[in-house]
């Protein structure tokens, strides 16, 4: 199948066919006379033939048939010289590059017929003269179709190497993806192994604790409590971690666990509260993901670090965009720059390969507040956050760890 060439507009073809017009004209004018004077029907076959490569792009086999016509018409009427050539010579480039050969052999046949006839039938011209003409031009034509051969070869040879190019560039791509997809393969092989047995005996450990307790009427302390639900969630984030490892597709946490996470907050003695503004839309499982991040870091950081403080978490819905903020009355000094800890280091990151901005720094009314802004898309749909949910039995947690 022949390359096909796109059509860029009709102006280089009409500036062709007219400098073409123009050359077969002159070249009528100055050659020597021939059988019969250049009259109203010479000229018409000069001028058609010129004119029908306006359309040599679109259909290059018709144009060549027409220009083909056109030369035969006037080498057979024995109009001087060959000046009518010259639009078959760019036909049968054309022809030829778009990889009509068959077509290209119509021209030939034609002109060893004319040379025939003008061999019996020259009257008088002498037959040095009428074989140089016609093989000269012969030799124009042939060369015309040769150079179309060249070309449509060299087409053929940027395109394969195009088509290399880019099968070259889909073989990294997939190599690059198959890299990727090991790597999380061999992560989540190390993540299971070395950590979700720590966890599991800690959560069984912490189970039993309890269940002893219960069995003998003693008080449970609330820190064996939390650290049985700690091991949970610990155990419940790791399987999410480890199902984004292996499949490669966002699952696990997001803005709907919020109240579970603030729950968790108050049993481990942060006193936290949840305030959600404007009205709550399905978000991009990305930006969900991201701001429960956001918000689960920021308590940690400040049972960790702010000192006795309250915590207040406000999720704000606007028409573009999603305001997540984290304040605490702790300890953090007015006018001291946070230190870029892992913490904020991570909400940094995630907040700016999401498009959005991050402000984390000390309250002039003193504590810390943490404030993450993510662009959004779509209109508000009705609903909101979900009434959190009573704490899960707390003897369930001690099989949980089965499920990894």
């Amino acid at each position: 199948m022949g390359i096909q060439h796109r059509l860029r507009g009709p102006v280089p073809d009409v500036v062709i066919s007219t400098a073409v017009a123009a050359i077969a004209l002159i070249g009528a004018a100055i050659a020597p006379p021939g059988r019969t004077g250049l009259d109203a029907f010479g000229y018409l076959l000069l001028l058609a033939g010129s004119a029908a490569l306006v359309m040599r792009r679109r259909a290059p086999a018709a144009v060549l048939m027409i220009t083909t016509t056109c030369v035969l018409a006037y080498l057979v009427r024995g109009y001087p010289g060959v000046a009518a050539a010259e639009p078959v010579m760019v036909a049968l480039f054309t022809a030829m590059r778009a990889g009509h050969r068959f077509v290209v052999f119509v021209p030939k046949v034609a002109l060893i017929v004319v040379v025939i006839t003008d061999l019996t039938l020259h009257h008088g011209e002498p037959v040095r003269q009428v074989l140089q003409d016609r093989f000269l031009l012969a030799g124009w034509l042939v060369a015309s179709a040769m150079m179309g051969g060249a070309f449509r070869q060299w087409d053929a040879y940027v395109h394969e190497a195009r088509e290399r190019a880019a099968e070259a560039e889909r073989t990294r791509e997939e190599a690059a993806l198959r890299r990727a997809g090991e790597e999380r393969l061999r992560i989540a092989r190390e993540l299971h192994d070395s950590l979700t047995h720590s966890i599991s005996i800690v959560k069984v450990q912490a189970g039993v604790a309890i269940h002893l307790a219960r069995k003998r009427g003693e008080p449970v302390p609330e820190a064996l409590l939390a650290i049985q639900e700690a091991s949970g969630e610990a155990m419940r984030e790791l399987r999410a971690t480890l199902e984004v490892l292996r499949d490669g597709e966002p699952a696990g946490s997001g803005l709907d666990r919020l109240p579970d996470l603030v729950r968790r907050a108050r049993s481990a003695g942060l006193p936290a509260d949840v305030t959600v503004t404007g009205r709550a839309r399905d978000l991009p499982v990305a930006v969900d993901r991201a701001a429960y991040r956001i918000v689960q870091e920021s308590l940690t950081n400040i049972a960790r670090h702010a000192g006795p403080a309250a915590a207040s978490v406000e999720i704000r819905y606007g028409a573009d965009t999603l305001t997540v903020r984290v304040d605490d009355d702790g300890c953090a000094v007015p006018g001291t720059p946070a230190e870029p800890g892992v913490g904020l280091t991570g909400m940094r990151e995630r907040v700016t390969a999401l498009g959005g901005r991050l402000r984390a720094e000390p309250r002039p009314e003193g504590g810390f507040t943490v404030q993450a802004e993510f662009p959004i898309a779509g209109g508000p749909e009705p609903g909101g956050l979900p009434v959190p949910a009573p704490a899960p039995a707390l003897d369930r947690a001690v099989a949980e760890e089965a499920a990894l």
